[in-house]
């Protein structure tokens, strides 16, 4: 029983020891934080000056280090060395603060401590004198989450608090933040980590731990850290535990649910060369293999992201950081696709995200997202069509696949057609008319249609009148100084007077509007719909675009625009 009880005793002990890599090698100075450059430089020159902020507010994606930053802060003020931008972390107050114990320095959690009792209880502390350190500092962590009684609370503190205060703020919604609140503090935005550099970063650590890993391993690490040094250690504290004796590609990968970029390659050649059958196989053997399907579209974009780069700039293939099959096989995928379909492939993948996240089965949801990609590059581009009719060739398909090069998306393409000529009406309706000074008085406007007075009250800028007199004006009769009428429907009751007053100011001569109970011409509204349709149905019925709306089932014409 009491060796029973050692050894339970000792594997508690083990436990208790050990400490997640992310808490085990968190930066304790300056030098040691990685990725953020701009912070350092800025914070080393203040405190060697002098020139100490009463406030600092971090702000970041979540494990970029605004906490340990927070933290250093504190260190660096308080150090029996300091302040220094190199804390000693041998000294009392140095070994205090790294062990959350330091009591002049408070660190409150936002999120659980949101009221604004939180915030006075902490003022109350303010007016007091340090203990120990050389200065109070307080850092509150998400600060974001402070309801609204609780900043104001805050702010007369903020902006005038004692010489022996310092506040550290720290926030991954910025945005949230007041403004009042922002502009009392100076402003850090720490960066995402690079991806070389969280991978190096990683290998160093692990050569600390006795602990091998491919390169390719922490690449992979890196890359679903997304710039967050504390998730990239949490992914590798996971790997290791899945594979002590060392880390593999391949169970890492396994591990992160990704699949192999070779495969993912060879999925992306058989979407573009229209190859259901081996489309359909490689998704299965990803599903058989534990592959998410959100994670195979994300690898899908990236692939897609990379060939576009590629395409604009051939020197992107050079990268050597890029693994040599990428550089070769990427290389000869983006020189026979068109720019045309990578933007299609990216809009579709992309709308695919949103659909699979939202799916009963993601897995089905996927399969026809790229179903769909797969039929989308069967089709040639609306230039390649325009082309070909031109040519007198007739349209085929395939316009999209890998050997031309071509494609373009189906369903509702927004194609507008150029040409045609204007109705007749239409032009009579709605054309800007020439309005001359007479020359003999320099005041009188000539107006010989019923246009021209339309034109003169847009020349006029009298957009309220102009639109009553386009939408509810039948002009029945045309005379020099009287035009009769017949209003539509609706029509504003002081119309009439006020044509007949603003064409007598602007024309220095008198005009008689009268009203009549003949149909008149339709209102120049009624005019331009009948135009547009006649137009639309012209352009509709030319060979070109009849054959485009053949080839492209869905497309509308949604706009006509003339050549310049």
């Amino acid at each position: 029983m009491a060796k029973a009880s050692d050894t339970s005793a000792a594997d508690s002990k083990h436990d208790a020891a050990y400490r997640v890599l992310a808490r085990k090698y968190r930066p304790q100075n300056f030098a040691q934080l990685k990725g953020q450059d701009a912070l350092v430089r800025t914070l080393s020159n203040a405190i060697e000056t002098g020139r100490i902020a009463h406030a600092f507010m971090l702000t970041g994606v979540r494990g970029v280090g605004k906490t340990t930053t927070a933290r250093i802060i504190a260190r660096a003020l308080n150090c029996e060395q300091g302040p220094t931008v190199n804390p000693c972390g041998t000294c009392e107050q140095c070994k205090a603060i790294a062990e959350d114990r330091h009591v002049d320095v408070l660190e409150m959690d936002a999120a659980s401590h949101t009221g604004v009792d939180n915030i006075r209880d902490l003022i109350d502390t303010v007016q007091y004198a340090p203990v120990s350190g050389r200065y109070k500092v307080f850092i509150i962590d998400e600060v974001h989450m402070l309801s609204k009684g609780a900043f104001n609370a805050l702010l007369k503190t903020l902006e005038e608090p004692p010489l022996h205060v310092k506040f550290v703020f720290a926030t991954t919604e910025i945005r949230k933040v007041p403004v009042t609140v922002l502009s009392r503090c100076q402003r850090f935005d720490l960066r995402r980590i690079d991806a070389g550099l969280l991978e190096s970063y990683f290998g160093e650590l692990l050569v600390k731990e006795n602990v091998k890993a491919e390169q390719g391993a922490l690449a992979l690490v890196a890359r679903a850290a997304d710039g967050s040094a504390r998730d990239g250690l949490s992914l590798l504290d996971q790997a290791i535990s899945r594979e002590p004796q060392g880390l593999t590609e391949t169970a890492v990968r396994e591990m992160l649910g990704l699949v192999d970029r070779s495969v993912t390659h060879d999925l992306y050649e058989a979407l573009m060369k229209g190859d259901t059958t081996a489309m359909l196989a490689l998704l299965d053997t990803f599903y058989k293999s534990g592959a998410d399907p959100i994670q195979i579209l994300q690898d899908l974009l990236e692939l897609t992201h990379y060939l576009t780069k590629v395409k604009v700039s051939p020197d992107a293939a050079r990268d050597q950081a890029l693994p040599e099959a990428e550089r070769v096989r990427g290389a000869g995928i983006a020189q026979v696709l068109s720019i045309p379909v990578l933007t299609r492939n990216w809009q579709m993948l992309l709308k695919g995200v949103s659909e699979v996240q939202h799916a009963l089965r993601p897995q089905q949801a996927l399969e026809m997202v790229l179903i769909r990609l797969v039929y989308a590059s069967d089709q040639p581009t609306p230039g390649d069509v325009l082309k070909q009719l031109k040519d007198g060739s007739t349209v085929s398909a395939g316009g999209g696949a890998m050997p031309s090069g071509g494609g373009a998306p189906r369903g509702n393409t927004i194609m507008r057609a150029v040409g045609g000529s204007q109705n007749s009406s239409q032009a009579a309706a709605v054309s800007s008319a020439v309005i001359a000074t007479d020359a003999d008085t320099g005041l009188r406007i000539a107006l010989n249609s019923f246009a021209d007075v339309a034109a003169l009250f847009a020349e006029k800028r009298d957009a309220l009148t102009h639109a009553n007199i386009v939408n509810y004006v039948h002009p029945v009769k045309f005379e020099r100084g009287h035009i009769a009428i017949r209003l539509k429907d609706g029509a504003p009751q002081t119309l009439i007077g006020t044509l007949s007053e603003k064409l007598g100011l602007w024309t220095g001569e008198r005009w008689i509007i009268s009203t009549s109970r003949e149909a008149g011409a339709p209102t120049m509204a009624e005019q331009r719909d009948v135009a547009i349709k006649d137009e639309r149905a012209e352009v509709t019925a030319s060979p070109i675009v009849s054959e485009v709306l053949k080839v492209f089932p869905g497309a509308k014409i949604v706009e006509i625009r003339k050549k310049p």
